[in-house]
């Protein structure tokens, strides 16, 4: 059924590329005849839209859960399964992408597509010994991918789906069993165990754990475990790009090696050779970071950019960018929902129109006030063309990313050739420099992200936000490159749109009235909302991981600027909520915290409660205290054991009550 419709979708749109198709080419055959060139505009735009259609058709083929052939539309026993990526130890877990080769129901072998995500346990100290490539035997008891259970959770399951998984597998070490065989892309396992070697030998000359992490990140691309307070630091001053080997990163190696074979451009075979020779030391670097996506697109537009200055002088950096893009969709048409292929493409693009006419407001005599102002101008660019979506999806904005950004350009330069010359040279001895550089780097940020009002957080924007917000820009942009006074009108009354959006926003947030009961693994956790301040019931703490993952962003969402924390047992008394001998109120709206101080004990006198919350397995049953108690809701938290609250589950069905258990596998 899901095949049929998406054929069903495919239809009309390889309807539309067809016909496309056909109109480009009557169009072309008679481009003299109807003066087509008076039309260039329109001719450019179906041409996109050609292959735009096109592009949907990639989409949609691309889309392997659709097709089926895909492992979750058979029967299977068993599943033969190739590791796609790199393993990754995260804590006492290893997880990786596998592509499903085979699926197996008895000894009736058939062919299967389609990616799983793999995790087993794994010690740190001596973890499972897998490779790129590899080929296993698993059992077939694979899961959906469960779907964020709190407000404003991030959505683990939206984030796989963009890398075609929609399933995922827990396995003992024992279920794994090696087919010896490996069907893996050679180039990608000859990278990724390059990469390990370098890693190895990061290791063994830093010292300093946090700089060993930054070094295999920034030159390698490996993402080795950094402390929170690092991660806080880069992400407080907007220079998190640094820790993504990116177009930053190859470009510093480019603007080298581009100097160092200056002098083959005096012959046009030494100037092809140099181009040659580039094209090898740059795509060797991305195979020395194990081809990772962030490189290959840099790679890809770095080489485009080479090839066409080479043959024309002068590149078209809006063509290259163009065309760089399209390269990475066609092998990888998920890309395009990739956070880093947005952001990376977005900077490029506020590099390329942005910055040289920043660049041409102020000019300087001094030619190191002309590199600052170049800096500066190159940091706005890139931030403003990034900021909404940014914004959007990591719900913060850096107020001093001019200040850090322009910090750590000579750290990073220096840092990227210094990182190189221990690896190719084994300069063993500037590994103390290296480090202590990082270290220096690392101590800066943290001490920038310290700074009063370094960071505005809490900036949540809908869909429709953000795209007004792009379009205000794109609008502004126009009207101030082409002095027409009818965009700018456009640009100030979509900004007055979007701003309208927001006021409401924070009416909205300050009239609000809210009850959230969250659903923790193993923990409780309710919160009260008021307006801004929130009063939570639970057993957490704000610094508290849990808390951050699981409360924080609906906190955050709601614009909550007060946040007050109780346990089970702790009494509360304000304007909105009191909570005394078992019972809280809120405004109107009344629950019987329900825990083991109810055993053996008789509740007089029908109570009337909107809810109960179950809480710490009390030995009473919810049909005993249905008639002891009127009530609508039952609220069982995480504190109940599995077959405790499979228990009330079945008891609930006998009476008609909203039945809410705060614990993940339940409904």
């Amino acid at each position: 059924m899901q095949a049929a419709e998406n054929t069903k979708l495919n239809l009309p749109i390889l309807i539309l590329a067809i016909f496309v198709f056909i109109l480009s080419l009557i169009i072309n055959s008679l481009y003299r005849l109807l003066k087509v060139y008076n039309y260039k505009r329109l001719l450019a735009i179906l041409i996109n839209l050609l292959f735009f259609s096109l592009g949907l058709l990639c989409y949609s083929n691309a889309n392997l859960f659709e097709n089926p052939n895909n492992f979750s539309n058979q029967q299977a026993d068993f599943l033969k399964i190739s590791i796609a990526d790199e393993p990754q130890q995260q804590g006492s877990v290893l997880r990786f992408k596998a592509k499903v080769l085979a699926s197996y129901t008895g000894h009736h072998k058939q062919r299967a597509s389609g990616y799983l995500l793999v995790a087993l346990p794994s010690d740190s100290a001596q973890p499972a010994r897998l490779h790129y490539g590899e080929n296993y035997y698993i059992p077939a008891h694979y899961k959906g991918i469960a779907p964020p259970y709190n407000p404003a959770e991030f959505d683990f399951r939206s984030w796989l789906a963009m890398q075609n998984i929609r399933h995922q597998i827990f396995l003992r070490p024992a279920e794994l069993i090696t087919a010896n065989a490996a069907t893996g892309i050679a180039l990608i396992s000859f990278a990724l165990e390059l990469r390990k070697r370098q890693v190895e030998l990061y290791r063994n000359l830093i010292k300093d754990d946090n700089a060993f992490a930054v070094a295999c990140t920034l030159i390698l691309g490996y993402r080795a475990d950094l402390s929170a307070e690092t991660l806080t630091a880069y992400s407080k001053t907007g220079t998190i790009h640094a820790l993504s080997v990116s177009g930053m990163h190859v470009g510093i190696i480019y603007l080298v090696l581009n100097w160092a074979l200056s002098w083959m451009d005096r012959k046009v075979w030494l100037k092809w050779s140099k181009v040659l020779l580039l094209f090898i030391l740059i795509w060797g670097y991305a195979v020395l970071t194990g081809c990772s996506a962030s490189v290959l697109r840099s790679a890809i537009m770095l080489s485009i950019f080479i090839l066409s200055r080479s043959v024309q002088n002068q590149a078209n950096s809006y063509q290259v960018l163009y065309f760089s893009a399209f390269c990475l969709l066609v092998y990888n048409p998920f890309f395009l929902w990739d956070v880093g292929f947005q952001l990376s493409y977005s900077a490029v693009l506020g590099l390329i129109y942005l910055q040289p006419k920043l660049e041409r407001l102020l000019s300087f005599q001094s030619f190191w006030l002309r590199k600052l102002w170049s800096l500066i101008c190159l940091s706005i660019a890139a931030q403003l063309l990034t900021f909404p979506l940014s914004s959007y999806y990591f719900h913060q904005f850096p107020v001093y990313f001019m200040v850090s950004n322009l910090f750590i350009v000579l750290p990073v330069t220096l840092l990227m050739y210094i990182g190189m010359l221990l690896l190719l040279f084994r300069l063993y001895w500037i590994a103390p420099l290296f480090e202590w550089l990082i270290i220096f780097m690392n101590r800066g940020l943290e001490k920038i992200a310290a700074l009063p009002y370094s960071n505005i957080n809490m900036i949540w924007f809908t869909k429709t936000e953000l795209i007004l917000l792009c379009l205000f820009l794109l609008l502004l942009c126009i009207a101030l490159q082409q002095k027409n006074k009818y965009y700018l009108l456009l640009s100030v009354l979509v900004s007055a749109y979007f701003q309208a959006l927001l006021v409401k926003d924070e009416l909205d947030a300050a009239r609000q009235q809210k009850i959230i009961p969250f659903i923790l693994n193993k923990n409780y956790a309710v919160a009260f909302i008021s307006s801004d301040q929130a009063i939570l019931v639970t057993d957490l703490q704000p610094g508290d991981q849990a808390f951050k993952f699981h409360i924080q962003p609906a906190l955050d969402q709601l614009k909550i600027r007060e946040t007050t924390c109780l346990k089970w047992k702790e009494n509360c008394t304000t304007k909105n909520l009191q909570i005394r001998d078992h019972q809280l109120v809120f405004r109107n709206f009344r629950v019987l915290l329900l825990d083991s101080a109810f055993n053996n004990q008789s509740i007089k006198g029908k109570p009337v409660f909107d809810a109960i919350w179950v809480h710490g397995e009390p030995q009473v049953t919810i049909e005993g205290l249905r008639t002891a108690v009127a009530f609508q809701k039952i609220w069982i938290d995480a504190t109940n054991r599995n077959y405790t609250i499979q228990g009330y589950q079945k008891d609930t069905t006998k009476f008609s009550k909203s039945t809410l258990v705060l614990k993940p596998g339940f409904r």
